[in-house]
């Protein structure tokens, strides 16, 4: 099939990779967002799947919106049997979902219909879930609602962050997404809809999403972290600044600390919470580097019964 590839970030790469190197479609153009202000000059730079795209020698297309009339008429010029896509960015509009002959099929970071919306992998790791996976499906209107042409599982680890399940599921899933294409053009996939029970909805993390109360239990305030790392990144706040948490982990032993409360040791940092207790192992605190949570607290000086949060 002619293939119009519609991604923008770095975990659409795999997807787009696997595509080009299929042997079997070919990818004659790529949809992706406008050049963003990036770095500390704020220059423009060009999304990851822009440049992935120019390197072989891929058509480029950046619509400010996927419903502006030059966009539209270049993608009706084109032909595309099918697009692909992967982390877009924008909402379609039914004029460019009509004009591919089998339409936009999406590679969604859930076992579809859980976690519809932007942000699955961070809220299945918040969520406490052991197996999630990725989606192939036909996009409609609807907020990722489509029929399901197939999935994959993944397992998700006990210190998994975002970023680390994102990354093993991006690798999955361009597999999947390229058998998608495949079962597409030889007829032998289906969508099947979509169950109508099972329904969870992933809206994008918020920087407030991303602030742990410590009166949560500790299996809870770990998940806060790993699921926003890297992204938005969880903080709390100790003497009225902001203090990044890269990572802790639970130590169900020390039962002993109220929620917030600070506990130092030679090389151990503890903080309460509404059960037992997390370890700090990584931080960064306001214009800092990110470093050993005992390393931090040494330079800081913590006194006893210091406190994080509010």
């Amino acid at each position: 099939m002619r293939l119009v590839f519609a991604g923008t970030p770095e975990v659409a790469v795999p997807a787009l990779d696997a595509l080009i190197g299929s042997g079997r479609h070919e990818v004659v153009a790529v949809v992706t967002r406008p050049d963003a202000p990036a770095g500390r000059g704020r220059r423009l730079v060009a999304s990851p799947v822009a440049q992935r795209a120019e390197e072989a020698g891929i058509e480029v297309l950046k619509p400010v919106k996927p419903r502006d009339e030059a966009f539209l008429a270049r993608l009706g010029e084109i032909g595309p049997d099918c697009c692909p896509v992967v982390a877009y960015g924008a909402l379609l509009p039914r004029v460019a979902l009509d004009i591919p002959a089998h339409g936009w099929v999406n590679l969604h970071f859930s076992l579809l219909p859980a976690w519809r919306g932007a942000a699955p992998v961070q809220h299945s790791i918040m969520g406490g879930d052991e197996i999630t996976g990725a989606s192939t499906f036909l996009i409609e209107e609807g907020l990722d609602s489509g029929p399901v042409y197939g999935t994959v599982t993944e397992t998700i680890r006990p210190t998994d962050t975002s970023g680390d399940l994102l990354t093993r599921l991006a690798f999955a899933g361009s597999g999947l997404l390229a058998a998608t294409m495949d079962g597409i053009e030889d007829g032998t996939l289906k969508a099947v809809p979509q169950p109508a029970d099972g329904i969870t909805l992933a809206p994008k993390i918020t920087v407030e999403d991303a602030h742990v109360d410590w009166s949560v239990p500790a299996l809870r305030a770990d998940r806060i972290v790993r699921g926003c790392t890297p992204a938005p990144g969880a903080w709390t706040v100790f003497r009225g600044e902001r203090l990044k948490l890269i990572q802790v982990t639970p130590v169900p032993e020390r039962t002993d600390l109220a929620p917030g409360v600070l506990s130092v040791g030679k090389n151990n940092v503890y903080v309460g919470t509404g059960s037992h207790a997390v370890e700090l192992l990584w931080v960064q605190a306001q214009g800092k580097k990110p470093m050993r949570a005992a390393d931090w607290a040494r330079g800081v000086r913590i006194t006893d019964g210091e406190m994080l949060g509010a």
